[in-house]
């Protein structure tokens, strides 16, 4: 007898037409409601309320801009939608369940990670991405308010400890030392940096990545595994940004 059972719930979810498309948008950056009301071109109330479908759904998650507190980021938990689509495979048959595929080398992507005084999540962020991908990307970090003194020592010390990272010598860089570099992405991790990040040559693809300050040492290592966590889903993107 066939199961009468209804679709996984991801899959009534993600089905709409609407909801598949603010899906695509979180999916390589956090948005703001207004910035995902321009990129659909839809009413701000029916972005709105779809936006609530998917947080009750566990897919996205929001955090209050440091920036502006009037302003919310969304979030889309990339890992919760794999998990969620590994479970709507096997409800279907299991033998649907996604292999795991690694991806191919990463030779030539330049990627840039900025936030206001490139001590913490940026320069985190860079160390990260150039300890996962075994040093094949360039990648660099920068601020528009360096922090004086070197990086935040429990920066140093979440890299040193967690990830078995020296950046002991790392020094905190103004962005305007990096005019006229291209860069095939352009990171932004605190909503600050994300106003005032100028532009780049080359018209490198721009993601934000809405992250509070750290304070404390939990905090950064909280932040740290966040960040890694994104770079993880980011390395694919990194491989089609290759020319």
């Amino acid at each position: 007898m066939a199961s009468h059972s209804p679709p996984p719930a991801f899959l009534r979810l993600a089905a709409h037409p609407l909801r598949w498309r603010l899906l695509t948008a979180l999916a390589t950056s956090d948005h703001r409601v207004r910035d995902l009301v321009t990129l659909t071109g839809e009413p701000q109330n029916l972005v709105s309320y779809h936006l609530r479908l998917l947080r009750q759904g566990g897919l996205a998650t929001t955090t209050r801009s440091t920036f502006d507190g009037r302003d919310t980021y969304y979030h889309l938990d990339l890992d919760r939608c794999a998990d969620a689509l590994t479970s709507a495979g096997a409800a279907l048959h299991p033998a649907l369940r996604p292999a795991v595929v690694t991806g191919g080398g990463i030779t030539r992507a330049r990627v840039l990670f900025v936030c206001t005084g490139n001590s913490a999540r940026s320069p985190i962020a860079e160390a990260l991405l150039r300890h996962r991908t075994g040093h094949r990307v360039e990648v660099t970090s920068a601020g528009n308010r360096p922090r004086t003194g070197g990086l935040h020592p429990h920066t140093v010390r979440v890299l040193r400890d967690e990830y078995g990272i020296d950046v002991s010598g790392r020094q905190p860089r103004h962005w305007d030392t990096l005019t006229g570099r291209r860069f095939d992405y352009v990171i932004s991790l605190c909503d600050r940096a994300r106003e005032a990040c100028p532009d780049f040559p080359g018209d490198p693809r721009r993601a934000h990545w809405s992250l509070p300050a750290p304070g404390d040492y939990a905090d950064h290592v909280r932040i740290a595994a966040d960040i890694d966590t994104r770079i993880r889903h980011l390395r694919p993107l990194l491989e089609e940004a290759q020319p």
